[in-house]
């Protein structure tokens, strides 16, 4: 079986099960659009009145994320 092969049986049981493809876009993180506007962000989230507890809240999800 090649690679396409494949591919096309894997494809045509998922769609038996009901299911779909769907392309979803992302940001590209490699930009320097995107990394300049993620430092915007972060120092606007650094100079909030509630920055610590946004961090507590953060962190408390990281400290709960599956490893």
């Amino acid at each position: 079986m090649t690679v396409q092969e494949s591919i096309s049986e894997s494809q045509r049981l998922l769609r038996e099960q009901g299911l779909r493809p769907v392309e979803i876009w992302v940001p590209d993180v490699s930009s320097e659009e995107f990394a300049a506007e993620a430092h915007r962000q972060s120092l606007l989230v650094a100079s909030s009145p509630t920055a610590s507890d946004d961090m507590n809240f953060a962190e408390g999800l990281a400290d709960n994320w599956p490893k």
